[in-house]
């Protein structure tokens, strides 16, 4: 294949610039991704997975336990995180306090 690039304009460069661009970024994140691939099935064969073969750690998301629960229905809590839910803000609205509802 053979561009002319005397021929073209320079919105015509600029776009083909785009393509390629994408086009190579595309293709490198392919290769990336089956290298990836390719090393996790080679730790797998050797029985470890590539965390345990790297030394890195997996971040995993830890549940926060409840702190407070509604006093007439206790099967709901709230962890005291984030927005106060509307049986929390229903209680404080009636002259509770937070320590009330503390489970």
């Amino acid at each position: 294949m053979s561009i002319d690039f005397d021929t073209m304009s320079l919105k015509e460069m600029r776009d083909l610039r785009v393509k390629l661009d994408r086009a190579i970024n595309s293709y490198e994140d392919r290769k990336r991704r089956e290298a990836m691939s390719a090393v996790e099935e080679a730790a797998r064969e050797h029985g470890f997975n590539l965390a345990e073969l790297t030394g890195t750690k997996t971040k995993r998301a830890g549940s926060v336990a409840p702190k407070y629960a509604n006093p007439t229905d206790p099967t709901m809590t709230w962890t005291g995180r984030g927005r106060k839910p509307k049986w929390v803000q229903e209680s404080l609205d009636g002259g509770k306090e937070l320590d009330d509802l503390l489970i």
